[in-house]
């Protein structure tokens, strides 16, 4: 676990693999000093300035994995720079990409600069000079840091600073930068109740994204590892299958001809995945049918609408499939649901059934 979760326990009493910290527990007049000590310690050591350091207020939301770092920083605006001196004293040697949610950032490094709205993300390292400037002086920046370590990263011979500084836009489409966008958006919350193993698969993901986006903009892709470029096609895969759950026909051969794959290749790529490809459309569509009936806005819905929403094409199939993942009808969820009652809990849908 990374020092900045332990701060955060020490400063907010948290615990579990997200943790959280504020300057809403640090007298007043110390926040700002709290908060220049916290990020020089947990991020890099850097200089920082604002206008708002009297009335300074930030809060951090870190997830450490065996690998990675996923943080969620919000803060009132400042500009922090990074010398030459602070780089002598202390290189921890990592790289991080920064996602904007919010006001606009410029941040400068080596021949660079990259000016960042909300969506942008940019690349910047532990181990040049750096300037970030937070533009929007009336507003409480926000953004989330994905730390990634040299010796994690597989892009050989320090390609990736030739993207230091450089802005890589998450909005276009469903490739690796979109989804690497929503995955640095959501992992907090994904990452509340996870186990050990479970964190340390997000963490491994999260790296696979990050390194094929930065080797696409380099070109580079054919340099990355195998299992690399597998895991980032394993996660567009599953993004793609969650989007169309609603598509009755969403099967291995209409996903493998979206992704220029056999049927063989797309079931070899999840050969060591917990369940099947098909397996996982069943689960995904049963799960979506059990909330929306278990969700009184949707009571109006009939059982066999909410099955043909989420892709099931015959009302009886869905039943029987229903009944043997969860072990009762979808009509006790609804009727259970109108007593006032919680539907008892599900039994585990086999993975290779």
């Amino acid at each position: 676990m990374s020092s900045i979760n332990q701060t955060a326990r020490q400063k907010d009493g948290g615990g579990g693999p997200v943790v959280s910290a504020s300057t809403d527990v640090v007298p007043a007049p110390d926040r700002f000093d709290w908060w220049a000590e916290m990020v020089g310690t947990e991020v890099m050591p850097v200089t920082i300035r604002s206008p708002h350091a009297p009335r300074f207020r930030g809060s951090v939301e870190a997830v450490g994995m065996p690998h990675s770092q996923v943080a969620a920083f919000t803060f009132s605006p400042m500009v922090a720079r990074r010398s030459p001196q602070q780089i002598r004293r202390h290189d921890p040697e990592e790289y991080y990409l920064v996602l904007v949610h919010g006001s606009p950032i410029r941040l400068e490094q080596s021949r660079g600069v990259a000016c960042l709205g909300s969506g942008d993300m940019s690349l910047f390292t532990t181990s040049a000079p750096l300037v970030c400037d937070f533009l929007d002086r009336g507003r409480q920046s926000r953004l989330t840091l994905l730390r990634l370590p040299r010796t994690v990263l597989p892009l050989a011979g320090g390609r990736a600073d030739r993207l230091l500084a450089e802005r890589l836009s998450t909005r276009a489409g469903s490739g690796s930068a979109a989804l690497l966008g929503s995955y640095l958006s959501g992992l907090p919350a994904a990452a509340r109740d996870c186990g050990p193993a479970e964190l340390a698969r997000l963490g491994e993901i999260g790296v696979d994204l990050a390194a094929t986006v930065l080797a696409g903009r380099l070109d580079a892709q054919d340099t990355l590892p195998p299992e690399t470029r597998k895991a980032a096609l394993r996660t567009r895969i599953k993004v793609f299958i969650e989007q169309n759950l609603g598509d009755p026909e969403l099967r291995p051969t209409a996903i493998a001809a979206h992704h220029h794959l056999s049927v063989r290749s797309l079931h070899l790529l999840f050969r060591n995945e917990p369940e099947t490809v098909a397996a996982m459309i069943r689960r995904l569509r049963l799960e979506r049918c059990r909330r929306d009936l278990a969700d009184p806005a949707s009571a109006a819905r009939t059982i066999a609408a909410t099955a043909a929403r989420w892709g099931f094409r015959h009302p009886a199939d869905f039943s029987r499939a229903f009944r043997k993942a969860y072990g009762f009808p979808p009509s006790e969820v609804r009727a259970r649901e109108r007593a006032g009652a919680r539907a008892p809990d599900a039994h585990h849908v086999c993975a290779r059934c």
